[in-house]
């Protein structure tokens, strides 16, 4: 509990030494509330990269490394831009549609659920999940 008082106070410190206001608690408050993190496109990525070290460890396979890396890093800078503006889909939706061409293909080629099926599945989640983000209405700020 001590943890998260201490986070919200430097967050609400934060905000008012930024926005110059000294009294600008109420104002604060509701920067923090809209602040939302795309915490299922960052588990994305960390799926997404550590199957590629997996890959790597289990088999010797550099290029399942540096394919995973990449495509890992692509998606958690994705994840990072949807976190600071919900519209800003555009390299998180590439990236999971990429793999979900990709991871598909060979998923429907193998049958094997490891490790295309579940790259595939979660790349598909995703791309629905990003559609749903964008389809929905603009907040009022």
């Amino acid at each position: 509990m001590l943890p998260n008082i201490l986070v919200a106070q430097l967050v609400l410190c934060n905000v008012c030494v930024v926005s110059g206001e000294s009294g600008g608690l109420l104002n604060a408050f509701a920067t923090v509330a809209n602040m939302s993190v795309d915490w299922v496109g960052y588990g994305y990525a960390a799926l997404v990269a550590s199957g590629g070290v997996m890959g790597y460890v289990k088999a010797g396979s550099v290029p399942s490394l540096a394919a995973g890396l990449l495509f890992g890093g692509l998606a958690g800078v994705g994840a990072y831009q949807v976190s600071n503006d919900p519209r800003n889909i555009w390299v998180s939706l590439a990236t999971s549609g990429a793999l979900m061409g990709v991871m598909g293909k060979r998923f429907y080629s193998s049958r094997k659920f490891m490790p295309a099926g579940l790259v595939a599945g979660a790349s598909l989640v995703m791309v629905a999940k990003l559609g749903m983000t964008f389809l929905q209405k603009p907040q009022d700020t």
